[in-house]
């Protein structure tokens, strides 16, 4: 009996020596780990970092040029404490697989495979976007003008959608007809 429970407590202190092993090993820190990979239009280059309990992963694309960051607590993952080295491959072709929804996508998740039961917080999720100063100015530029009307009168009257409803249908959808009249027809 006594040669039993000693068995065990040995069986513990191996387990918590390998825990904090492991842990050891994931606080490391992680911005030498980088890397790069390329969509169907767009070069990207990202990088990871530990700051505070989480890991930052920076990611910087160009063409259409954007910089985001990803945030996550993969120390949280089992695999990424036991194989850092091979965490890391499959998330970058986490990042490959999200195409052109790097840095866009919010729902899109970065995930290594070998975290897939892994709590949610483990996995990369998208917590800011810094887009080019290019492509927030192309964006912002007023309608050319062409697009605006040449006739500033303002609009007087509206046209009687409830009565026009009425006629072409049936009194119980009378308002929902009315409503859809006033969407597909202006008056100005």
């Amino acid at each position: 009996m006594k040669l039993f429970l000693l068995f065990c407590l040995l069986k513990d202190v191996m387990l918590l020596l390998r825990t904090f092993a492991a842990q050891r090993n994931a606080n490391k820190p992680a911005a030498t780990v980088r890397g790069k990979f390329t969509t169907n239009k767009m070069q990207c280059t990202w990088g990871a970092r530990d700051v505070r309990d989480t890991v930052k992963l920076s990611v910087k694309c160009e063409n259409p040029e954007a910089q985001c960051e990803y945030t996550g607590k993969p120390e949280s993952c089992p695999g990424y404490l036991s194989d850092p080295r091979g965490f890391w491959k499959q998330v970058a072709r986490a990042l490959k697989r999200l195409k052109d929804k790097v840095c866009t996508d919010e729902r899109a998740v970065v995930k290594a495979g070998m975290c897939k039961r892994a709590p949610r917080y483990a996995h990369f999720k998208l917590s800011s976007v810094m887009l080019s100063q290019f492509r927030d100015r192309e964006t912002s530029t007023p309608p050319p003008p062409s697009s605006i009307t040449a006739d500033p009168t303002p609009c007087t009257g509206r046209a009687d959608h409830r009565k026009r409803a009425e006629e072409y249908c049936s009194s119980s959808w009378a308002s929902v007809c009315a409503f859809l009249f006033s969407v597909v027809q202006r008056d100005c």
